[in-house]
Parts: C-alpha cells; structure tokens; sequence
C-alpha cells in the first residue's frame, strides 16, 4: 500500500467518557472492547486503508492506556506518536497542540468516538482538489435538529455554522471529521481552550477562506453513550459499519477465544462474546457486549446490554438497556431495565431488583 500524499492523520481521544460510565473507570472510551477489539483498532483500520501511516493521537484521560497497548503503532501498520494534554482545551486547542508532530501539508481530524464509513480516500480527494483551507466531512441525517447544521452552496462550500434548531435549513451536521492544512492548524491560538465549531470554523469564514464541504450519507454514529456503544459494536459484528480489525468473521455474533457458550444458549444480533466469557443453558443474549471473563447464568436474558469485564449476571435475571461495571454482580431472578448502572465490583442480592411484578 502506498501513504496517502502530504497527509498525516490526527486522532483525538481526551474525552473523559462520562456518559458511559462506569465503563469508562476503568478504560478511556476509545480503548473500550468494541467487536473484540479497542474502537480505536478499528479507527486504525480505516486510517491505514486509506494509504495513511503518520498517526498523532491526542490524549489526556488515562493518557498512558494508549501508548501501552499500541506502542510505537507496527503492530497496526502505523507509525504512532502521543501528545499529552494537561488541561482540556476543546476540538481546536487540541488540534493545536499537536502542530508540533505534523509532517505533512494536511492533517486528516478525527475525533475518537466517531463510528464512520465515510469514504477517506474521497474526502482527501475533495480537499486537495478544491485547493480548501479545511474540508468538513457533513454526514446527511434524518433529524437535523438534534444538531447543529452546516449549509453549503452550489459548489459545496460551507456558508454558515449554525447552532440547533427545531427547523434547520439542511439535514447536513457536522460528522466530526476534518481535513486542515497545517497552515491553519498553525493559526488557531495555543495553549487555550477554541472551539471548532464556535471559533475556527466561523472565524475562517468571516476571514474569506475556503471550507469546503464533503457530503455523505454513509454509516455514522458517536458511539458515546451505552445505547450507541452497543449498537456500534454490533454493527461491526454483522458487517453493518466497515473495519478490517474484526477477530473472526462478521455475522450474527463474535465468539471470542477461550469462550464458553451452552448448546442451547442463543448469542444474536451482532453479540460479542469476550475471551473466557461463559453462557449457562438456555440464556439469551441479543445485541450485546461481554467484555472478558463475564458470566451470565442459565436461563438468563441480556439485551442491548454491556457486561464489564469479570461481571456476573445470576440464573434467570432479565437485563435489558443495562450497563454492569467490571466485576459487577447481578444476583438470580433480579430484573434490570434500561438506563440501569451497576458500579464496579457492586453485588445486587438474588431477587433484590424487579421492575415488573413477578409473574
């Protein structure tokens, strides 16, 4: 494969990931098992697909993890480097504070919790043909007002960054992905915090330079939360959002080595099964994420749910929407619907939580 010309990729994962704890206690959101692997290998698999080598990750939380499992990056068919951030400086101070590491002319931006099958090829393509100062990959979505709204003219240059609305003028939102020239990355202020999308972007604008729109309506989602995490990673099970980094084969569930599952257990709808993981007789698992070593005992039913490594789901308990922190215990005949958190190493007694009444 040949390295994409004059481009060097950027990937940013200081995120705290608040909003899917407990997971994240113990993990940075990017370094999650999402399909049998960290998010961040399948990331990988799509940068390196895309003829790029020269990877900078951005880091803050739990800075370390990153660096420790990937290392120099040739495992991954990467060159990695790492940049601390010492105090959190939004999308654009961090883009900022990796100038330093850049090679090349242009910098492909990604933020660390984006699931994407934009084609990259296309987006760099767009960007050096238009000679724009920034390109935007603008994802097409079917409620725009959830979201901020980026219009574009005849040519595709962006016009105007706008904040949500109930009736946003396009169903064009700003899917988190960039293509910066390094001059401009160069121009944004250091050592502060700058939005992108409250500062760069309009400021480029105002300033008459070229922002350029790539339009797509390809697979997207940020994975942020514990409903997303797990649709995610079920998608990628069933081949729904592209990678190359999945250990096995795509299909209705991902078996991980060292796994047990009963005969009559049944694992669906893009389930993965981590290694050492264990599935009594005749339980139920559809959509969901068993991190390493989890138990899940006979008859049980876990739907839509994330069981921490080492977490234990007792005989019969029903687990819908449900988010178990590692080591967490879920006693027999408990029932846990959506929304639910159970925090690392916390044991809920057999029988001790219903939302229904016994039948």
């Amino acid at each position: 494969m040949t390295a994409a010309p004059g481009v060097d990729a950027v990937v940013l994962v200081g995120g705290k990931g608040t909003r899917l704890r407990p997971l994240t206690l113990s993990a940075p959101k990017p370094m999650l098992p999402t399909a049998g692997v960290p998010y961040l290998s399948h990331l990988f698999s799509r940068i390196r697909a895309a003829g790029i080598t020269h990877v900078v990750l951005g880091t803050s939380y739990r800075a370390e993890v990153f660096e420790e499992h990937f290392g120099d990056g040739s495992a991954v068919g990467l060159e990695l480097e790492y940049v601390v951030e010492e105090t959190p400086l939004d999308t654009g101070g961090a883009i900022r504070n990796v100038h330093d590491r850049l090679r090349a002319d242009n910098a492909v931006i990604f933020n660390g919790d984006i699931l994407s099958g934009a084609d990259l090829g296309a987006l760099i393509e767009r960007h050096t043909s238009t000679a724009a100062d920034v390109t935007l990959h603008l994802q097409r979505v079917d409620d725009p007002s959830r979201f901020g709204s980026v219009p574009t003219d005849a040519d595709g240059r962006v016009t105007a960054f706008l904040e949500k609305t109930p009736n946003p003028p396009t169903d064009q939102i700003n899917a988190g992905c960039y293509v910066f020239r390094r001059s401009v990355i160069e121009s944004i202020p250091a050592g502060r915090p700058v939005s992108v999308e409250r500062e760069t972007f309009p400021g480029l604008l105002e300033a008459g330079a070229h922002v350029q729109g790539f339009v797509d309506a390809s697979y997207w989602l940020d994975v942020g939360t514990p409903e997303a995490f797990v649709r995610g990673s079920a998608d990628l099970v069933r081949g729904v959002a592209p990678t190359s980094a999945l250990p096995g084969p795509t299909g209705d569930a991902l078996i991980l080595e060292g796994a047990k599952v009963a005969g009559d257990a049944v694992v669906t709808d893009g389930s993965t099964v981590g290694a050492g993981a264990e599935i009594g007789a005749g339980a139920r698992i559809s959509g969901s994420v068993l991190f390493d070593g989890a138990v899940v005992g006979a008859g049980a039913v876990v739907e839509r749910s994330v069981l921490g490594k080492g977490a234990r789901v007792g005989d019969g308990t029903v687990l819908r929407g449900v988010v178990l922190g590692d080591g967490a215990v879920v006693g027999a005949g408990c029932e846990l619907i959506d929304g639910a958190r159970v925090w690392p190493g916390m044991t809920l007694a057999d029988g001790s939580v219903r939302f229904s009444s016994d039948a």
